[in-house]
């Protein structure tokens, strides 16, 4: 458990990605101790292979996740006592992905070399599972450790994100054969080919951010962070002076790079404003009078629809025009698990598991990711707080857009890890995918990214003030923006196959 501990300091804020080459080796000298090739039922192997892999995930995620326990305290006096439980059993759960990828490691164990790229090649896989199983939470996949480092990322516009988790658990765990049995010169060949790999990523890197930055578009974009304490949000006293926060500074002097008379997209954070949006008596009449002719919005608001039991509710993100027209609507398509619904919930309702995202209780999925189109042409692919965590572009989304944008609300984990983790994830799809981002985040970390992860300009956790910028362009169509993980998971695959027919033709010898 404290080598997958150890692991999660190589994820935001920490970036210490050398630790890596300590707790992968750890881990594959566990399994080493544990399983004796050639002997042993396979039903032993898969089971110490799952104890050992979902201690090493129950430390990774315990360690990396447990910052998800502030959101119980924001209203304490509901959630508190429910704190253990989630920050307990998440990582509980998670790790169970990790115990299958090593168990599947442990049934095909050796003591040759290629143990090592078997280790990452089911990490990769159980990895990519866990993004898919229920809703998917490929929150802190293996590959986001070198997330710290833009020059080593930049292998994910060729292989995403789980490509980079097969990269980074081969490499890391190379050291391990340092003390293998066979002669030195022969583990000095495996561990100079692992550092080969490294230095390959790191000239590709280099390359690729070697050229002039990406040049700027004809658009213009103002980002609103207001920083408004999760506590206050939802105050009925305070929703004037919120919305009116809001109207302030999305017309307060231009500054940076702003230029006076040119096309403006201002940008607001997930559900803004608290209270509904379109129902709201002179609301979209207000943002007409301070957005003007050549200036749009998009802002992120709670929006209802009749239903058959009562309005149904959906977090979504409104782009409207100069006049405080409404010209398209994107509502979420992934929600978070107990944050915007329930699974299971006649179930868990009767454990005290309620809706912990405000005042209503719980929210509709949108039918499908769509892309919204500004007045002057600038397509962009919408995605409210943690759709941004989910690798590549969507399916289902027809054309290129000219930039992602992500709205979302961290302020419920105060100053903690989580802000910085979801930024570096949702920096990372700019990196797959060639795009540029656009990310307004209530209390932060708001930014202008271009289309090779490079922070153009941002604004800190808690700190309130504007972005003025302008949007970079996208860049062409990226190896990982064609094929997507097909090509790192088929490679996977033939990996764990290939170790499986070895095993079997070791097996048939033996009996």
């Amino acid at each position: 458990m404290s080598c997958g501990a150890l692991a999660a300091f190589a994820l935001p804020p920490y970036d210490l990605s050398p630790v890596l080459f300590l707790s992968f080796p750890g881990l594959v000298w566990l399994i080493d101790g544990a399983i004796e090739p050639g002997r042993g039922s396979r039903l032993a192997k898969l089971r110490t292979g799952f104890a050992l892999g979902w201690l090493f995930g129950f430390g990774y995620f315990l360690s990396g996740l447990w910052w998800i326990g502030t959101a119980f305290l924001v209203e304490a006096e509901r959630f508190a006592l429910l704190m253990p439980f989630a920050v307990l059993a998440m990582p509980a759960g998670l790790a169970l992905f990790t115990g299958l990828g090593v168990a599947v490691a442990a049934l095909f164990w050796s003591e040759r070399f290629r143990r090592v790229l078997l280790l990452a090649a089911c990490l990769t896989l159980s990895d990519w599972l866990r993004g898919q199983v229920l809703t998917g939470f490929p929150w802190n996949a293996f590959g986001y450790g070198v997330s710290g480092s833009l020059v080593l990322s930049q292998a994910a516009s060729l292989i995403g994100v789980f490509g980079l988790t097969l990269m980074t658990v081969a490499i890391a765990s190379a050291p391990a054969l340092l003390v293998d049995v066979r002669p030195l010169g022969d583990r000095l060949k495996a561990v100079l080919s692992a550092a080969c790999m490294l230095l390959a990523v790191a000239a590709f890197g280099t390359v690729r951010l070697w050229p002039t930055a990406p040049a700027a578009t004809d658009l213009d974009i103002r980002i609103v962070q207001p920083s408004i304490d999760q506590r206050d949000k939802w105050r009925p006293e305070l929703r004037e002076e919120i919305f009116q926060t809001f109207l302030d500074m999305s017309e307060a002097p231009l500054g940076g790079a702003a230029r006076v008379g040119q096309q403006r997209l201002v940008i607001w954070p997930e559900s803004a404003v608290p209270f509904l949006l379109t129902q709201e008596a002179g609301a979209l009449f207000r943002i007409g009078q301070v957005l003007g002719a050549s200036t749009e919005l998009v802002t992120g608001a709670i929006r209802a629809e009749p239903g058959a039991n009562g309005p149904d509710y959906y977090n979504s993100v409104y782009l409207i025009g100069g006049d405080g027209t409404v010209n398209g609507i994107y509502d979420k398509v992934r929600l978070v698990p107990f944050g915007e619904y329930v699974p299971f919930k006649p179930l868990l309702e009767k454990l005290g598991l309620t809706n912990l995202a405000g005042p209503l209780e719980g929210f509709e999925a949108g039918y499908q990711p769509r892309v919204l189109t500004t007045s002057e042409s600038f397509s962009f692919l919408p995605m409210i707080c943690y759709e941004a965590i989910f690798p590549g572009v969507p399916g289902g989304v027809s054309g290129t857009p000219a930039f992602l944008l992500n709205v979302t609300n961290d302020a419920w984990f105060g100053r903690s890890p989580g802000p910085y983790q979801h930024f570096a994830q949702a920096r990372m799809r700019s990196i797959e995918t060639g795009l540029p981002l656009i990310r307004a985040a209530n209390t932060g970390i708001s930014a202008i990214v271009d289309a090779r992860g490079t922070v153009v300009e941002k604004l800190g956790i808690f700190e309130a003030g504007l972005i003025d910028g302008r949007l970079p362009q996208r860049l062409g169509n990226t190896l990982y923006g064609i094929f997507g993980d097909a090509p790192v998971l088929v490679f996977s695959i033939i990996i764990v196959v290939f170790a499986g027919i070895r095993q079997y033709n070791r097996d048939s010898r033996v009996n």
